[in-house]
């Protein structure tokens, strides 16, 4: 499986309604980009434009091409394979407020292609 080696990520700690939340933020985020959680923890490196790797380049078909959202493709993704993988929501309600940030380098991998079959 590849590796995204030592990528620089904030650590931000958010108080929301239901408590303390601690979310994985891309810095410098572009649209395209997107840290993948698998049972609550990241795991994973999206980026829907960097086509020389070819989960990406799945993953930009399963999602622009098929105009779906990310979490609706990573829910059917999810239902093909058993698993659990999310995109991290700061709050259900949209009230939070960021109480510490931190930059932290973490390894993800890119998301394994065989669970990206163009059949979703």
């Amino acid at each position: 499986m590849k590796i995204y080696n030592d990528l620089k990520l904030h650590l931000n700690t958010y108080r929301t309604l239901l408590g303390e939340k601690k979310v994985y933020e891309i810095i410098d985020k572009k649209e395209s980009q997107f840290v993948i959680y698998q049972n609550n923890e990241p795991t994973f490196f999206v980026d829907l434009y960097d086509l020389s790797v070819e989960s990406n380049s799945m993953m930009n078909s399963l999602v622009l091409c098929a105009k779906r959202t990310i979490p609706e493709v990573l829910e059917l993704i999810n239902r093909k394979n058993n698993i659990q993988l999310s995109v991290p929501k700061i709050s259900r309600f949209g009230i939070h407020k960021k109480i510490k940030s931190e930059i932290v380098e973490v390894n993800l991998s890119y998301l394994p292609e065989n669970w990206l079959d163009y059949s979703l």
